[in-house]
């Protein structure tokens, strides 16, 4: 059993940054692997970058340039550390963790970035 907290969300203006903190309870180094999706207002959820256990990252298109990932094993904590933050980035993003056979969602929290 995994449970994954965020915090960091916020206010923000366009060209902004703001840096989303996962939390997970219990060792995260078998969590493979850890990331991020966001849902926007009537949109589907969507992915926004993952991390692998080994640090492998991959990234959603909209994404890449701007935004980092990472991951302290030792403080099990995911990261993402937004940058140039646009409009389009204003969503509810959720920590996402898949340890097999189950998948783990946090809570949410919310980015509102304004023009």
């Amino acid at each position: 059993q995994v449970q994954l907290v965020e915090s960091g969300g916020g206010l923000v203006q366009a060209g902004g940054s703001l840096r989303l903190s996962c939390a997970a309870s219990g060792s995260i180094f078998s969590i493979n692997p850890m990331g991020w999706y966001r849902q926007a207002p009537g949109k589907q959820r969507e992915l926004v970058a993952t991390i692998s256990s080994g640090g492998s990252t991959n990234y959603a298109d909209s994404v890449k340039g701007r935004f980092t990932i990472s991951r302290d094993n030792a403080k099990n904590t995911v990261y993402l550390q937004m940058n140039s933050l646009k409009p389009e980035d204003t969503a509810v993003y959720y920590c996402y963790a898949a340890l097999f056979p189950n998948d783990y969602w946090g809570q949410g929290t919310q980015v509102t970035v304004s023009s």
